[in-house]
């Protein structure tokens, strides 16, 4: 720690100065303020003793300058004289102690350690918020960079989540089809908002299981039911000043829907087996691929929760719509797995683009993602071709209006055998390529009796 001792005193600044070096500080000493603040432009001072009564200029106006241009040092006021205006006038000034002349040497480095101890209390806060700030940044940056593409419909898509994002507590419900990257809108609307700090908890509503979805969301008291060892806080509770985003909406049981809509309406939850009420205020950011007006009127999905859930409305639109998008999105996605292999960036013909803009994209982002990692994994020279990236005929064929097999059932089941052919029938990889949980891939499966029999 770095001591300047200005006082017009000559013997007083001398043995506070053979003191604190006793002590292993290390001090200076001035006995006029134009001596002080030649010393101040020289070194870097941790901690100025400032008498209040010097020649030339009074050490409240001393202060005042020292704080003003160096707001990181601490001063400490000594005075002969007990005025307590002058020692009140100090402390709002920016003076972290204050000591009466005649003091003890263990009365100044008392003070001293109390000075040492904020400081290094105030550095770690410091160290702390600016290491938050640069996650947060890095995170906020990372995550804009991921939204990618350059095409008018994905940025009326950003400009819109941008928009909404200013208002902490609306409710934002986000359509498109699986793989394009809805999950990804719904971090820029919370790492964009006021709120930013606060949790952010995604939830899939279709992976939590029936008897538990109510725990989950809202929470439980120790012993409210088997199993319940402990008191355990919901979704809501977690989320309280931040965002809670639920993916797959439409697949909410109908019995939840109702004590989703209440909770949102009184902003308030109860844990399952508790009486308190607990208040709570966030932003709920709902994700789905399905037609959620169609749920409603198969009586499959509650209107009054819609109309809850989607204050703002934002449609992503698929891959195949924004195909000038697909060069921006293989560079990224090339530049991002050269990273993690530890491989150079490949370079690529550019009839590889042509290749790829021939082709829809049914599993969207997402798919064209997990391409351009198989690509990198088999990569072997330093260019990438059409070869790298081989297309399925069945689904890249272009068929006319005509031929169009328009039985929804009958595309699903098509597209799930195929994935599973590609993936050589491991459901994990089939699922991811068809932009579905591989829970929902299970349920499809027994839906139309789809049996797995890999060939030996």
């Amino acid at each position: 720690m770095t001591v300047l001792i200005l006082d017009d005193e000559v013997n007083f600044t001398e043995e506070l100065q053979e003191y604190l070096e006793i002590k292993d500080f290390e001090a200076f000493t001035a006995n006029t303020p134009a001596e002080g603040f030649k010393i101040l432009q020289k070194k870097t001072i941790d901690l100025m003793i400032l008498d209040v009564r010097l020649p030339g200029m009074s050490g409240i106006e001393i202060l005042k300058d020292v704080k003003q241009t160096y707001p990181d040092m601490e001063v400490i006021i000594v005075s002969g004289h007990g005025d307590m205006d002058t020692v009140i006038q100090a402390m709002r000034n920016g003076a972290i102690d204050y000591l009466r002349k005649p003091f003890r040497h263990l009365d100044i480095q008392i003070a001293i350690e109390r000075t040492q101890k904020y400081l290094k209390l105030f550095h770690k806060y410091k160290e702390m918020k600016n290491r938050s700030s640069l996650i947060s940044l890095d995170l906020e940056q990372r995550i804009q960079r991921n939204f990618i593409g350059e095409s008018k419909i994905i940025k009326e898509v950003l400009n819109l989540a941008i928009t909404a994002s200013q208002y902490p507590y609306t409710n934002v419900l986000i359509t498109g089809e699986s793989g394009t990257g809805k999950e990804n809108v719904a971090r820029i609307i919370h790492y964009s908002s006021p709120n930013k700090e606060n949790a952010f908890v995604a939830v899939n509503s279709s992976a939590v299981p029936e008897t538990l979805l109510e725990s989950e969301f809202f929470g439980h008291k120790k012993g409210s039911f088997t199993g319940a060892i402990g008191d355990k806080s919901g979704f809501f509770e977690v989320a309280n000043q931040g965002t809670l985003f639920l993916d797959e909406i439409a697949d909410m049981p109908f019995n939840l829907q109702a004590k989703l809509l209440r909770a949102l309406e009184e902003k308030r939850v109860s844990r399952i087996g508790g009486s308190e009420e607990i208040n709570v205020e966030l932003r709920i950011i709902s994700a789905t691929n399905h037609v959620v007006h169609d749920l409603v009127e198969q009586k499959k999905f509650r209107l009054d929760l819609l109309h809850r859930l989607n204050t703002v409305e934002i449609h992503i639109p698929p891959l195949r719509q924004r195909k000038e998008d697909i060069p921006l999105l293989l560079d990224f996605f090339l530049k991002e797995f050269a990273g993690k292999m530890n491989k150079t960036i490949p370079i690529y013909n550019p009839t590889l683009i042509d290749h790829l803009a021939s082709y829809n994209f049914p599993g969207n982002v997402r798919e064209l993602r997990n391409m351009v990692e198989r690509a990198m994994i088999f990569q072997k020279g330093k260019e990438l071709s059409a070869a790298d990236f081989p297309l399925k005929d069945s689904i890249k064929k272009q068929v006319s209006h005509n031929d169009v097999n328009l039985n929804i059932e009958e595309n699903e089941k098509r597209l799930i055998i195929i994935a599973l052919e590609r993936c050589d029938y491991n459901q994990n990889n089939a699922s991811q390529i068809l932009g579905i949980s591989r829970d929902a891939l299970v349920r499809r499966l027994k839906k139309y009796d789809i049996r797995i029999q890999k060939a030996m």
